[in-house]
């Protein structure tokens, strides 16, 4: 059984209280890293899964909101955003989010981070996002996402 208490979750928790959102934020006894395990475990389609990716642009780091139908097209997208994307080391994650790779949230981070989020979380009703640990999630709609994280609705691959 899974200690359901953790700091980051509760920052997470936090932040979304903020946005006059309460969630049931949902735990898994096994870690869900992937969009995959998570969309498995909840027994719903890959796409509906929004990856909270951190990469950095021009050394910067961005956040990537992106379905767990695709992988992100880093160099189309660091073209169309006129910069140079990388991926984020773990340190660079920690720093910037608080959090761990795999259960990096949207929201619950020391200070805002540029945000984008994929056009193809849209096309679900509801998604569900990392509640800044690996082995929890909360529901959410792409409308949300976009007005907490105060991110940019743009398409990750051409």
């Amino acid at each position: 059984m899974v200690n359901r208490m953790h700091p980051a979750v509760d920052l997470v928790r936090g932040a979304l209280g903020e946005h006059g959102l309460h969630p049931e934020i949902r735990w898994f006894d096994e870690a869900a890293t992937t969009a995959q395990a998570a969309a498995g475990a909840l027994g719903i389609d890959v796409g509906a899964i929004a990856n909270s990716l951190i990469f950095t642009l021009d050394g910067q780091p961005l956040l990537v909101l992106t379905s767990g139908a695709h992988r992100v097209d880093a160099v189309w997208l660091g073209e169309q955003l006129g910069g140079t994307i990388g991926r984020a080391s773990k340190d660079v994650v920690k720093q910037a989010t608080g959090q761990v790779i795999g259960g990096v949230a949207p929201v619950g981070h020391p200070s805002p981070v540029r945000t984008l989020v994929d056009v193809a979380l849209a096309d679900h009703p509801v998604v569900w996002a990392a509640a800044g640990h690996a082995h929890t999630v909360f529901p959410t709609t792409f409308e949300e996402l976009l007005r907490i994280t105060g991110g940019r609705a743009t398409a990750v691959v051409p």
